[in-house]
């Protein structure tokens, strides 16, 4: 008996090496980076990608997978939610996203994400296998920051893959990007607005420029903190706010930016200058005059829900739908971020309806698979079906831009991943309610 349990347990961590392994085939292969490929074959091994094409050899006791009526495409990417630190929105106690304090550059998502969150299994069923985690400041888009509202600096966002015990697990980058908020003059609210405090336009623009000062003594702050700690000045004194800008002022992480309007994208490129920084711009509701600007300095932007109503009140009605158009004809590299939670696993149709309103489809699907993955500095790893990167692949009956295509199955470094969730177990439970 002993003998019996000495052998089951030796065979199992074999058992589970061996989940990572295996050949897809006669599958329609889309790449991202190439055609798609018929009657064809992606070869995953130890959680890579290690061949993809026609005809490939099995390698002996490698687990085959038939893809025969079905495709294989990378598994999609979300570049901005609030994934794992926020469960239910009007329940204070499960939501972990606001601090005090105008400059939290020190605080990180990453360690906060509940990996047991009901959204998780939710938003990957529907081939979205990494997202990045932003802090609240980020993630609300600038909506409801009246007169002296909420945080200028936020904290650090994290790219995490949606499956793993622990926040370490999940951790494809600890540290993608910086979330800011650019000061800007708001609008006093109508008045039946109860979003924002009443305040006056004179008071707004008080507001406007103390935060735009604060801001640039903020950095000036943490450059100088930079030169001492470099010239390791005498009583040099580690601050965990200042260090946390280093990675930004060396230009090795960027700053995103929440500019929903164009005279505030002009001051985040303007201040991105001054600063010599470099920045992504979050959630840009109209593009206006700055798509030259932006191409210009290679500036990307993470572009919000598509299916929204317009900025302003004698806007077209499609003008959030067209904006991802008027990115991609100005030469602007953007990827697609839903700002939220519930409704992340709509990724796909947020690009859909891009494609509908002019966007040319191939350009969609870049913008929630390889786009992402080259502005967070990880194409070398995620965002298209090549040798070397990692297995993050979703198995599907259809094109995952509509709504009508169903996820067989979903593996992410090589692991297939359980597409059951709570949405799916109440759908089937009243289905066959007596």
């Amino acid at each position: 008996m002993r003998s019996f349990v000495f052998t089951v347990l030796f065979t199992l961590p074999l058992l589970a090496a061996n989940d990572d392994s295996f050949l897809i085939r006669g599958a329609t292969v889309h790449p991202v980076v190439a055609a798609e490929i018929q009657n064809g074959a992606v070869l995953v091994k130890d959680g890579k990608i290690v061949g993809v094409g026609r005809n490939l050899a099995a390698p002996k006791s490698i687990r085959i997978i038939d893809g025969k009526g079905l495709h294989v495409y990378p598994g999609m990417i979300d570049s901005a939610t609030q994934m794992g630190l926020a469960e239910i929105g009007s329940t204070r106690e499960s939501v972990d996203t606001g601090e005090l304090g105008k400059f939290d550059p020190q605080l990180r998502a990453e360690v906060a994400i509940n990996p047991s969150s009901e959204h998780i299994p939710v938003t990957r069923a529907n081939g979205i296998t990494t997202v990045i985690t932003l802090p609240m400041g980020a993630a609300e888009g600038g909506r409801g920051r009246g007169v002296g509202a909420g945080n200028i600096i936020a904290g650090q966002a994290a790219l995490v893959h949606l499956d793993g015990w622990t926040w370490e697990e999940m951790d494809v980058k600890k540290s993608a990007g910086m979330a800011m908020h650019i000061p800007t003059i708001l609008s006093p609210p109508a008045r039946f607005d109860g979003q924002l405090p009443p305040f006056s336009f004179a008071d707004a623009k008080k507001n406007y420029e103390t935060e735009l000062r604060e801001l640039r003594e903020f950095f000036e702050d943490a450059r100088r903190y930079q030169k001492a700690k470099s010239a390791n000045a005498k009583g040099f004194q580690r601050d965990l706010k200042f260090e946390a800008m280093l990675p930004v002022l060396e230009g090795s992480e960027p700053l995103v930016i929440v500019a929903n309007r164009e005279r505030a994208i002009h001051d985040a490129v303007q201040f991105a200058d001054q600063q010599k920084v470099r920045v992504v711009i979050a959630e840009p509701r109209e593009l206006g005059k700055m798509g030259p600007e932006l191409k210009a300095r290679n500036i990307p932007a993470i572009l919000g829900p598509t299916l929204a109503l317009p900025l302003h009140e004698d806007d077209p009605y499609d003008a959030a739908y067209t904006l991802p158009d008027e990115f991609f004809k100005a030469g602007v590299k953007f990827a697609f971020g839903t700002f939220n939670n519930e409704f992340v696993r709509n990724l796909p149709y947020q690009a859909a309806t891009a494609v509908a309103f002019g966007l040319p489809y191939d350009e969609a699907l870049k913008a929630i698979t390889l786009n992402p993955a080259q502005i967070w500095g990880v194409a070398d790893k995620l965002g298209s079906i090549e040798e070397g990167k990692s297995a993050d692949l979703m198995l599907t009956d259809g094109d995952p831009l509509e709504a009508k295509t169903q996820v067989k199955q979903l593996f992410i470094k090589g692991k297939t991943v359980d597409l059951d969730n709570k949405q799916k177990r109440l759908y089937e439970k009243y289905l066959n309610r007596p």
